[in-house]
């Protein structure tokens, strides 16, 4: 039944009905019913690490292979902490697994967990992108938002050092343009810089610039440049858990579990 329930997106209506059962007998038989067992042979591989949310008091931290195409480990957490992230890859070396690298978001503290224990950090370029789109939009307004976007979207195709000389570049051509001041008087200063979210995006990208091309550091890693392994993996529990209404946090976590160690057939 559980099967049916997460596999099949039956829901207790639907079972109701097919077991000639009550709703509450349904939901019952659910809860008690054993989730099947995932066997992985502990080994050495890259992981991509995120956390997904549904509204803002429950959220699930998952860390995927994306060599094996497997989740390897996860966990329900309120926040997105360093914290969730030590206590992941804390589990993975108990159970015997080498991570090799770590594809995260740039989340702030995040990196460190990985790189105090000797392991390379690649942040994902497609959330830098967002990033920098977050502060400049789609279509931003002045020339020097427009071509700071134009370099960020050259990550995906640019060498390291390509990406470094177009930044560098664009700094020199709007560094007047980046200082811009404007009067301020309830600051203490008296001022304030005119384009601050032109400022945010530069400062993202600077600031994330060791992170983002670890992957061409470290070839023989096979470090991948984005999480949209997780991405995708997310969306698909988002579809198979709207199916089901009013469900209990114990309940939703287990079709959770059930999805993330895959389908048995």
């Amino acid at each position: 039944m559980l099967k049916k329930y997460v596999w099949g997106r039956q829901t207790i209506e639907q079972l109701a009905e097919e077991s000639e059962r009550s709703h509450v007998w349904v939901k019952k038989h659910l809860d008690v019913a054993l989730e099947h067992e995932q066997i992985l042979m502990p080994q050495s591989t890259p992981i991509a690490a995120d956390m997904t949310f549904w509204g803002r008091g429950y959220g699930v931290m998952v860390f995927r292979s994306p060599t094996l195409k497997k989740n390897l480990w996860w966990t329900e957490s309120l926040f997105e902490t360093p914290f969730v992230y030590r206590d992941g890859l804390t589990a993975l070396r108990k159970q015997g697994w080498t991570v090799t690298s770590a594809v995260i978001d740039g989340k702030r503290g995040v990196a460190q967990v990985f790189e105090h224990a000797g392991i390379p950090v690649q942040y994902c370029q497609f959330h830098q992108v967002k990033t920098v789109t977050k502060y400049l939009t789609r279509k931003p307004k002045t020339e020097a938002a427009r071509e700071l976007r134009a370099v960020a979207l050259m990550l995906s195709r640019a060498t390291e050092q390509e990406f470094k000389n177009a930044l560098a570049t664009w700094y020199v051509k709007h560094e007047t343009f980046f200082f811009e001041k404007s009067p301020a008087p309830h600051k203490k200063r008296g001022w304030e810089y005119t384009h601050k979210r032109l400022r945010a995006a530069y400062r993202s990208l600077k600031s994330n610039l060791s992170r983002l091309f670890t992957y061409q550091r470290y070839p023989e890693l096979r470090i991948p440049n984005t999480t949209n392994t997780l991405d995708g993996m997310f969306s698909q529990i988002k579809n198979r858990i709207a199916v089901h209404r009013g469900l209990s946090r114990e309940r939703r976590y287990k079709i959770i579990s059930e999805i993330l160690k895959g389908s048995t057939e």
